[in-house]
């Protein structure tokens, strides 16, 4: 692991410091945690954007070959 020095306000300190009281970890466990958790929801954000953006792109195209035509040669 890396080392990395965080600033914190009073009131993040002191509800850290409950949290890892009441849960029996670590402190930088939980801050882990809480970046885990984060980078997983960005991920995820990212990947809906990624399916959104790319929704429709073949559409209204007339360079494309009939599809339908070709599946149903495939299913004889």
């Amino acid at each position: 692991m890396i080392r990395t020095q965080v600033y914190l306000t009073e009131r993040h300190r002191l509800k850290l410091s409950i949290i890892a009281k009441n849960t029996g970890k670590k402190q930088s466990e939980i801050i882990r945690e809480a970046i885990d958790r984060l980078i997983d929801q960005s991920d995820q954000n990212q990947k809906q954007t990624v399916l959104k953006e790319a929704a429709g792109i073949w559409k209204n195209r007339d360079d494309l070959p009939d599809f339908r035509a070709m599946r149903s040669e495939w299913d004889r």
